[in-house]
């Protein structure tokens, strides 16, 4: 069930809530100022933790009463003992991190399920961009400059999709999403997914059968 929002939140941050379920052990990684991973405790009553790089998110989510802890993923998930979460979160973070499949193998170990959305730079607008100006863009998602983004494995939906199959990481469900975060209604393993679609979120989980 969805609850109506308590206080604002960003729409692709909704959609991701709307994922969890109620009274679950939560880890929101780069939780930046702690805004989902309190709409969860408030409205969903989850237990939840949070890792943050900044120390300025670190502050903000603490002032929130939040239990945050500073750390940085690419180094820190590692020390965290298999399926200690129902859900671990990673929100427009994996294109920072130095070591990206490392990460997902992390997320898909440490909690029961996945949740991960990426921006796609497989859309098509950017795609024209770069045929037509010949430049990187900037877009709402992907809003810095090239010399001055935390950016550094950008990849597109499709790019994610091959990555997990190839690694043996489930991929049970997909929201498409436009740049107003809403789901658009193509397959997350589709042609059009892939050109129309501003980010994808992504419900991941571990093949044990493989472990």
């Amino acid at each position: 069930m969805t609850h109506p929002p308590t206080f604002p939140l960003r729409q692709d941050l909704r959609r991701i809530a709307d994922l969890v379920t109620a009274g679950s052990r939560v880890l929101d990684i780069g939780c930046g100022d702690g805004a989902l991973l309190a709409y969860l405790v408030a409205e969903k009553q989850v237990i939840g933790r949070g890792l943050e790089l900044s120390p300025a998110g670190v502050h903000d989510s603490v002032s929130r009463g939040l239990s945050v802890i500073q750390g940085d993923a690419d180094q820190d998930l590692a020390d965290y003992p298999d399926l200690a979460f129902d859900f671990v979160i990673l929100s427009r973070t994996l294109q920072a991190m130095r070591q990206p499949l490392d990460v997902l193998r992390h997320l898909v170990r440490i909690g029961q399920r996945a949740i991960v959305s990426i921006p796609n730079f497989g859309l098509w607008h950017i795609r024209l961009k770069i045929a037509l100006d010949g430049r990187m863009p900037t877009t709402g998602l992907l809003p810095d400059a090239w010399h001055d983004t935390p950016n550094i494995h950008l990849c597109t939906i499709r790019d994610l999709v091959e990555t997990c199959r190839g690694d043996g990481i489930v991929i049970e469900d997909a929201l498409i999403l436009n740049p107003a975060a809403r789901a658009l209604p193509y397959r997350f393993d589709g042609a059009l997914a892939n050109l129309l679609g501003a980010q994808g979120v992504f419900i991941l989980r571990r093949d044990r059968r493989a472990a």
